[in-house]
């Protein structure tokens, strides 16, 4: 296959500036080897400057209001405005490293298999991951929370027209759209060397809790997951070590506490909107 030449970055973004500045940038610096990049921001009501920066550093700006913004009602109307057979989001937050990272990216496309493709550092399991993992149908069965991210990823044009991002999700649209396309027959390309700079570890605890709660909320929209109890919160806080180096830190963490906590609430949130 050979990969159109306009390459398409939609990057969603509300209140961005400084970064979207520095994003935009590193973009600007890809070596493509001829190919022509459409620079795509859907910016939802900011006030600090964001549209005019981007369009300085040459966006196109498609400004949505506010109250209208989903994760994936925002990538579809970047979408919906975009060229490329590839498209590319790109958190206005999140930073390439490399100056190859958008032709690495572009051609793991060469594979007809491959729906999407990311970049992330840890395997399923929880260890590094260190050559690249093709999930499929199976694998992504076995391991629901683990896969596709709209963070930094790319997916093909053509399978978002037969089968947009799910616009009434609060979260998770992306891995919800590459179950869809796994059960279809394609594959979810990820490969460590294709990490960006991303980290909400640092995050304040309020945007930690509404992080997992919205994710959680929105898995239990496409997965069939057992609610979160009050129980099973208390059984996996005292149990499950995580990454932490010891059970006592993990039990002690704020920031893990945080994380449980909004994962109980949007798993009542999602059991509560079955209900109405």
């Amino acid at each position: 296959m050979s990969i159109p030449p306009t390459v398409s970055v939609v990057i969603r973004a509300k209140d961005e500036d400084p970064a979207i500045g520095r994003c935009l940038d590193l973009l600007h610096a890809q070596e493509l080897a001829g190919r022509e990049l459409e620079l795509i921001v859907v910016d939802s009501g900011s006030r600090d400057g964001t549209a005019a920066l981007a369009r300085d550093r040459g966006a196109r700006v498609i400004e949505i209001p506010a109250a209208s913004f989903t994760f994936g009602g925002a990538l579809n109307t970047g979408c919906a405005a975009a060229r490329g057979e590839i498209i590319v989001a790109l958190s206005a937050h999140a930073y390439v490293r490399e100056r190859d990272w958008l032709a690495r990216l572009l051609a793991t496309f060469d594979d007809p298999r491959v729906a999407c493709a990311c970049g992330q550092l840890y395997r399923p399991d929880g260890g590094p991951l260190t050559e690249p993992l093709v999930q499929d149908l199976a694998l992504s069965e076995r391991l629901p929370f683990w896969g596709y991210s709209n963070a930094a990823g790319g997916f093909r044009a053509e399978l978002w027209r037969r089968h947009p991002f799910d616009d009434r999700m609060p979260g998770t649209e992306d891995q919800a759209w590459a179950r869809h396309w796994m059960g279809e027959g394609y594959v979810v390309y990820v490969d460590p060397a294709l990490w960006v700079d991303h980290d909400h570890s640092k995050d304040p605890l309020p945007s930690m809790f509404r992080r997992a709660r919205r994710e959680r909320e929105g898995y239990e929209m496409f997965l069939d997951l057992p609610p979160v109890t009050l129980r099973s919160l208390l059984g996996e806080w005292w149990s499950d070590q995580a990454s932490y180096r010891s059970s006592w830190r993990a039990r002690l963490s704020h920031r893990r506490a945080a994380r449980l906590l909004g994962a109980y609430a949007g798993s009542r949130r999602a059991h509560s909107n079955r209900r109405a």
